[in-house]
């Protein structure tokens, strides 16, 4: 007769359910304390918000749907993904199989924002004004413009892994 084992049992052999998750249960704590992905979303909500202000030294006008809006100074794609690394680094160390990941992710993702999507914006940039240029009578002179700032430049996503590094040496100081 095979036999099961249960929690309990599981339990009393010492590891409890530290074994499973990583760390052991916190009845003072109602979410489990996670560096990397509390780096990450602090990273991102900060890129996001000091979108407005970089929006504004730049263009001298305040403008708040910079705050949910891709583009711009810093990149928040870079911070959030740097501070994944950098805290996942820092946490098991440069060695682990995890922290590779995450920096071959990082690798992706900001390579990704400061090529694909710029060059996309900058597309969506010339056929905008190509189709300003129709006269009212054309089938596409009241087509909806397309979205140019989708993509960074590589000093915005520069930008963006200083805070996402930042932040995770923050978090881990903290902490």
């Amino acid at each position: 007769m095979d036999e099961v084992m249960t929690a309990t049992d599981a339990g009393s052999l010492g590891g409890g359910n530290r074994a499973l998750y990583g760390s052991p249960p916190s009845s003072h704590n109602l979410f489990p304390h996670n560096l990397p992905i509390f780096s990450a979303f602090l990273a991102f909500a900060l890129a996001q918000f000091l979108k407005v202000f970089t929006n504004w030294y730049k263009e001298k006008r305040w403008d708040s749907k910079r705050m949910i809006s891709s583009g711009g100074m810093p990149s928040s794609h870079s911070a959030t993904v740097t501070a994944l690394a950098v805290a996942i680094g820092l946490e098991e160390g440069a060695g682990a199989p995890a922290f590779a990941i995450a920096v071959v992710l990082a690798c992706v993702v900001m390579y990704d924002a400061s090529g694909v999507r710029l060059h996309a914006g900058r597309q969506a940039e010339l056929l905008n004004q190509i189709v300003c240029e129709f006269p009212p009578e054309h089938p596409l002179s009241t087509v909806r413009p397309l979205r140019e700032l989708l993509g960074h430049t590589p000093i915005q996503v520069a930008a963006g892994g200083v805070l996402g590094c930042v932040v995770a040496y923050l978090m881990r100081s903290t902490s």
